[in-house]
Parts: C-alpha cells; structure tokens; sequence
C-alpha cells in the first residue's frame, strides 16, 4: 500500500509507525538506530546514513519534525500529516496534563484485564511500569465510561497531573 510516497514495510513507514509508538511521540535519533526492533517488532537493522536519508525525506514530506531537547540531544515528532499518513485521528493540542491509569486487576478478571490494557494502547497509553500507564491525551470520559462499564472501579485509579517531569521521566527512557 502506497500513500503519498511512504510504502507500508519500507524503512520510512516503520519509522513513523515507531514514532506513534514511542512515549509523547518522540524517538531519540541514537536509541533508533541502535535498536530498531524495540519500537518496531520486525524492523530490520539499518545503517546510519539509510537512517538520516529516510528522516531528511520524512521531515521534507512535512511527516516528522526535529526538536533540539540541548545541545546534545535531537529527537523527532510525528506530525499530525505522519498521524494521518498512518491513518491516526490528530490529536487535539496538548492541555498540559497527563493522564496517569495505575490499576491491579486480579488474576480472575484476566481477560478483562487484557482489554482494558488493550483499549489503554489504543488510545495512546504508554506503559510506564507493568500496572501503571500514561497518556497526554484526554480521554477521562471514555476512560471512565469503559472502567463502569467493565465493573473494574474497585481496582483502577486514574490521575490528571501536570507535573511535567512525568514526560522528562518517561522521555529519558526510564523503564516502561
């Protein structure tokens, strides 16, 4: 499937599909190309300068963005043209809040279990830790609706915080 020029299972498509994938949409350069398949299962290893050819091309297409964290790190974010290219509803702007799902439910309810944890992803979640999960993205309503609704209350606690060291924390690459 070709759509504007990004070819599904080329290097470039993967990229943005690992750029959707990452914490806040962010990718640092290094931990890329050192380790592809972490973002991407099934991603082949490619070398530096097939690496910066794709990005220059992304970021020419207007799909990714580079951002100067300091002088020594460089990272890049998806688009909201890269969001669409993979079919992704772009995001309304960032209110400064994350949105923090920490729960604990019991062996029993595993398959609930799983499709809470699956919706979570679907809806941007990152995992932080095992039973904790993150998001910049409001969606407190369908959050509490699926939580009522799954009957799951007693085990879930949902956070809104704008402590920004939670995305430094998560896009310093502490465990996830």
């Amino acid at each position: 499937m070709a759509t504007k020029g990004v070819i599904k299972k080329s290097l470039s498509w993967y990229m943005l599909l690992a750029l959707e994938k990452a914490v806040d949409g962010y990718v640092k350069f290094e931990d890329f190309v050192n380790n592809p398949g972490f973002y991407v299962q099934g991603m082949r290893e490619v070398d530096k300068s097939e690496f910066s050819q794709a990005l220059k091309r992304l970021k020419e297409r207007g799909l990714i963005k580079k951002d100067n964290i300091d002088a020594n790190k460089v990272i890049f974010k998806l688009t909201d043209l890269g969001r669409n290219m993979l079919g992704l509803e772009v995001e309304e702007e960032w209110d400064g809040k994350f949105r923090i799902v920490i729960f604990d439910i019991p062996e029993q309810k595993r398959v609930i279990r799983n499709l809470f944890r699956r919706r979570l992803k679907e809806w941007g979640f990152k995992r932080w830790q095992q039973s904790v999960w993150v998001t910049k993205r409001n969606v407190i309503k369908k959050l509490k609706i699926l939580i009522t609704d799954l009957k799951i209350e007693d085990w879930i606690a949902v956070i809104e915080s704008d402590d920004v060291s939670i995305g430094n924390k998560l896009l310093d690459g502490r465990p996830m």
